[in-house]
This record gives structure tokens, sequence and C-alpha cells, in this order.
């Protein structure tokens, strides 16, 4: 917490907080009501616009902590921590999976039940595990690091040390990384580094350089299969031009994704996910460091849960990020599954189950495009009334590839006048 400030110049107003807290008698409540406290506070702090552009939605971060299946034992990073939500899913996840029967209840959050364990079938040694060897996080902003210690904190996680650091730009050596106490390398990472960001080219580090890009989406997917031990596993949300994007760095790392690792699933998210702060369509993308890829499954979701409306934030009851979920999990018979199917079946199964794949040759054909919708078995019916909002979707990512390739340009051109 260096360098947090709270100033409050009015007596009267500071006397009125620190009766209104002590009203609150955090010390009677345990950990996991302190969290949601917190999280109630960060919510409130999105609705005023201030802190918007760095929340991920809970609901899709819960989703992706459960595809990655995090176990007790295993490290957890976020390179772009945030305000630690997916640390404090991952520690949820954790909880829920060591929890008995009666140690579980329903919650209510945004609208929605939600299952929640206290981790009473965790014995005291792996309470300590999970407390001081599991989490690590950084930041580039030192007030996310503020807010994500105290979340953690609240959360029971005092131990955790989240780091402010650009991960991009300063590289820790084997010795600095004892001194820090951090891994060699982590088994989970899950995160949703910052989208169209640049970087100067002299800053950025070698490690995670893609060949001359200083685009933030691609270095960071760079650095996170250089964090992960050898078959460790991520789940990033990424822009969707990461996926199709054209230039020589977006292959190059796509390539790199196919043929030195093994992309698992692509899930395509509704393009309203992260209104009101940003539009831009997006996907998760789950991949394990290590081997090479030979078919990638693909998923799709119309909905996820919340109307998409400008603020997302009205509970509805059509979502497909649950059974999509379930098919990653048993992705291994849904491919024989597949197999069997025919042309037709195929095509018809896209449009009502969301789920389809794509084998490695095929996508090495296109140039290692990991777009879902290159894929999708299509019928002439549905060719031929395809979702508009699906291809709106496309059509921004496609401007926003757009604009970013016309802003390196100029500033080549910049570099080459100077």
């Amino acid at each position: 917490m260096d360098g947090a400030r709270l100033v409050i110049d009015e007596p009267v107003v500071l006397t009125q907080i620190i009766g209104k807290v002590d009203g609150l008698r955090l010390d009677e409540h345990d950990a996991d009501t302190k969290g949601d406290l917190f999280e109630y506070l960060l919510k409130r702090i999105k609705s005023a616009g201030e802190l918007g552009s760095f929340r991920t939605p809970r609901h899709i971060i819960r989703v992706i902590v459960a595809m990655l299946d995090p176990k007790i034992g295993e490290t957890c990073y976020d390179p772009a921590a945030g305000t630690a939500g997916f640390i404090a899913a991952i520690l949820d996840y954790i909880k829920l999976s060591n929890s008995t029967s009666d140690g579980i209840v329903n919650a209510e959050f945004d609208g929605k039940l939600i299952p929640r364990g206290n981790g009473n079938a965790l014995s005291a040694a792996k309470w300590r595990v999970l407390q001081e060897q599991t989490f690590f996080g950084n930041d580039v902003d030192p007030k996310m690091v503020h807010l994500a210690t105290m979340n953690l904190t609240l959360r029971g996680l005092p131990a955790v040390r989240i780091y402010q650091r650009n991960v991009l730009t300063t590289s820790l050596d084997a010795e600095r990384k004892r001194e820090l106490g951090l891994p060699e390398g982590f088994h989970v990472i899950a995160a949703n580094p910052p989208f169209a960001g640049r970087l100067d080219k002299d800053r950025i580090v070698d490690d995670v350089k893609v060949g001359t890009s200083t685009a933030t989406e691609l270095l960071f997917i760079n650095y996170m299969i250089h964090s992960l031990l050898e078959d460790g596993r991520c789940g990033v949300i990424v822009p969707e031009g990461v996926l199709f994007g054209s230039t020589g760095a977006h292959k190059e790392l796509r390539r790199q994704l196919m043929e030195n690792n093994r992309v698992e699933a692509v899930m395509s998210l509704p393009g309203g996910v992260f209104k009101p702060y940003a539009g831009v369509k997006t996907s998760v993308l789950f991949f394990r460091k290590g081997g090479s890829t030979s078919r990638v499954l693909f998923l799709h979701a119309d909905n996820d849960g919340f109307n998409m409306d400008a603020n997302h934030d009205t509970p509805i009851d059509a979502d497909d990020l649950p059974a999509l979920a379930e098919v990653f999990k048993t992705r291994e018979a849904r491919w024989e599954e597949w197999n069997r199917r025919t042309v037709g079946e195929s095509a018809n199964a896209a449009l009502t189950e969301k789920w389809w794949f794509a084998d490695a040759a095929t996508i090495r054909a296109n140039d290692f495009n990991l777009s879902a919708g290159r894929y999708r078995p299509m019928n002439q019916t549905a060719i031929a009334h395809r979702n508009p909002r699906e291809l709106l979707d496309e059509l921004a990512a496609i401007e926003v590839e757009i604009a970013e390739e016309v802003d390196a340009l100029r500033v080549a051109l910049a570099e080459q006048a100077a």
C-alpha cells in the first residue's frame, strides 16, 4: 500500500465516516462478506465512471476460471491484475471445489444466484498454501495495486503481493524473482490485459517482442506464453483483431500459439460485454504451453445472462455461458461426437449448440486465423440469414485493426522524417 493516501479535510465529514464505518462491525463478519462489500463499492465506482474500463464483468471472470479449473497447490497469476477480480474468483472457485455440501450456500451476485463454498474440506496446511503460495499479480497503475491489495486483504489473503510493474517494459532475473518470492513459472494465468495500447518500441523488453509490433495485446499474450510452466494453461480476454489481424506480427503470434503451444478453445463473447465503457468485440483464448495444436474448439455466446443494453447490468434468463463451459470441459468426447456427424448435422449443431471444431491444417491454410466465425459450418439457410449483429461485430473489429495500422504507419513515417 505504499503511496496510498486518503485526504479528508473536513472534521465533520471525517467524524461521520468513522461513525458509519464503525457501525458496520466489520470485525464480526467473515472474509466473504467483507469481500462482497468491497465488490459492491467497486461496482459503484464503475457506475460513477471512475473505474469502468478496469473492471472486467464478474460473471465473465467466473466462467473463465471455471473453464481453467485451478486446483489447490497450483500457482495462479494475473499480469494485469486491476482490482484482482480474477484472483478473487480463483479463490472462490477453489474454496467451492473443496467444500462439503453443508459448506455451500447460494449467494446473490448481480441478480443471479451463485453457489459459494466456505472451503471447509481444506486442511490447515492447504489453507496456508492457498493464502501464501498460490496467488501472484502485477499492475502498472498504483491505484489498481492499492485496490487489489485491499480486495484480497478483506478476503483473507493479506500475504498476497500485487506488485506495481509493467511486465512489457521490465524483466526480472532468477535472483530477483527469488528475492520477491516469485516462482519461475505459473500453472494458471487468467487475465484481461489492456486493449489497443501501444508502447515506445525502445522500451519493450526482448522477452515479449513479436516482430516489430508495439501493440500491447500481442505483447501481453507473448509474455503469458513465456510466463507459464510447461503444460501450464491460460485463459485471456483478447480483442477480436488479435484472432484475425493480417499484420506480420499478428500472424507470427498465432503461428507460435498453434505450432509451439496447444490452443484448446476460442470462445466468442457477445459484442456488448464491456458496455458502456468499451464496445470492442472480444473473445477468450484458451491455450496450454508446449506441444502443438491438432484442433481448436470454437464456442459462440450470443447471450451472457445480462441484457445487451447501454449498461449491460440487467439480468435475463438467456445465458449461453454455462453450457459452453460444459462443452469445453468435455471437449474430448465432443470431438469424437463431432467426427461422427455429417456436414448437415454439423451445420445444424453449430446453430443450435453454438460450438464446432477446426483442425490445425485448416487453420494453417487460413493464415492461422482463429476467429470463431471463420470455421462455423453453415447450411444455405444460415448463410442467407446470418445474424446482423455478428456482421456488425466483425466490421467493428476490422475497423479497429485498420485504425491501429494507420496509427502505426504514422509513427513509422514520423520516425523516418526525424
